[in-house]
């Protein structure tokens, strides 16, 4: 029975990802139709460490950008902060910060923010294209509000509600953006007693960026004219709407104990050696369609090694590539217990993404698990 339960679950995940691909199929004529393209910009470091591939195993607060239903394995509280150097050389900063909480028995809520901020920009118009007027700072913000919960001992779910606004000085977009995701732990690999290993092996779907349209609006479309008689008047130009960069994600991962420990008494398994497997596969609406794969080393719950890649077509070649990134990725984490329970983490998190041009992303982070 708990087979074919399994079995109906992928079909029904196999199905979906079917029936979608058509709407969500990478269309390279789409691209560049598309705005508020920082959505598709992960900003957390464990997570981007992977090359994104995670989608199937995050845990905690970096669900609210991976896949909201990983926010659902929050044991009590999260709070996270990340500082990213985003194409480092082009001095673009952003800022994220959250947190994650349980809410009742099985629900967890959580909020971020990210702001991208593209540093100072001299203001210019057409009679003084050199600027010397002063300067503006054009900043992108995401808030993300987010519900996750455990269903059953298998399945796990959540929703997200984004509000997206991007602005300078004189001129604003704003749109609101849903999440939608669910985890499901397969079971795969349970001994006769049904308790070792239950979670070798996941699997995921989420959808990603679906909303309103956005429409830059402001004092900044606007100018004055003068009729025909001479009469002064203001004259406004109309923005066109873009969409939002929706996608869908459907991934897998596999948890491996290196030289595990088994407790007879308890019927459990541990080790302090754990690597995970995983990968997943990204169709997007306005771009090239993706595919993820990555790797974690962990040992115990203090030191994590992670690597990943990042393939679309033609990124292998520099004449062919429409992104400045190379493909790979790399990141680790530190971590130390703050009491003896070892329930409750201090973290320290780093991310690398190759790029080319520019010196790649870095995106540092601290955690705080209570």
């Amino acid at each position: 029975m708990k087979n074919l339960y399994l079995i109906s679950t992928i079909l029904i995940a196999i199905t979906l990802s079917l029936l979608t691909t058509e709407a969500f199929a990478g269309n390279e004529q789409r691209v560049g139709s598309s705005g508020a393209s920082e959505l598709l910009i992960n900003p957390w470091a464990r997570s981007s460490g992977w090359g994104d591939a995670n989608v199937a195993c995050v845990v905690g607060l970096e669900g609210m950008y991976q896949n909201i239903a990983g926010m659902a394995f929050t044991k009590k509280t999260e709070l996270a902060f990340t500082n990213t150097q985003w194409l480092a050389g082009s001095g673009v900063v952003i800022n994220s910060g959250g947190f994650a909480t349980k809410v009742g028995e099985t629900g967890v809520l959580g909020l971020s923010v990210m702001n991208m901020n593209w540093g100072k920009i001299d203001i210019t118009t057409a009679d003084l294209p050199e600027g010397g007027i002063g300067t503006f700072n054009p900043t992108y913000n995401n808030i993300t509000l987010g519900y996750a919960r455990e269903f059953s001992n298998s399945i796990y779910g959540g929703i997200a509600v984004k509000m997206v606004n991007e602005n300078i000085f004189n001129v604003s977009a704003s749109g609101f953006a849903i999440d939608a995701g669910i985890q499901y732990v397969t079971g795969v690999g349970k001994d006769k007693a049904g308790n070792r290993n239950r979670d070798n092996l996941h699997f995921c779907i989420t959808m990603k960026n679906v909303g309103t349209t956005m429409k830059f609006t402001g004092d900044g479309m606007s100018f004055t004219g003068f009729s025909e008689n001479g009469t002064s008047m203001t004259i406004e130009h109309r923005s066109q709407q873009f969409e939002l960069p929706s996608l869908i994600k459907i991934g897998f991962s596999y948890h491996i104990r290196l030289a595990p420990k088994v407790d007879e008494v308890n019927e459990t398994v541990s080790s302090d050696h754990n690597l995970i497997i995983a990968a997943n596969f990204t169709s997007n609406s306005f771009t090239k369609d993706q595919y993820h794969i990555g790797m974690e080393y962990g040992f115990k719950n203090y030191f994590f090694l992670r690597g990943g890649y990042i393939y679309e077509d033609g990124i292998l070649e520099v004449d062919t590539r429409s992104t400045a990134f190379t493909g790979p990725t790399a990141g680790m984490s530190l971590q130390v217990p703050v009491n003896k329970e070892n329930k409750s983490v201090l973290a320290i998190d780093y991310s690398y993404r190759f790029t080319q041009p520019f010196g790649g992303v870095h995106t540092f982070g601290a955690r705080v698990t209570l």
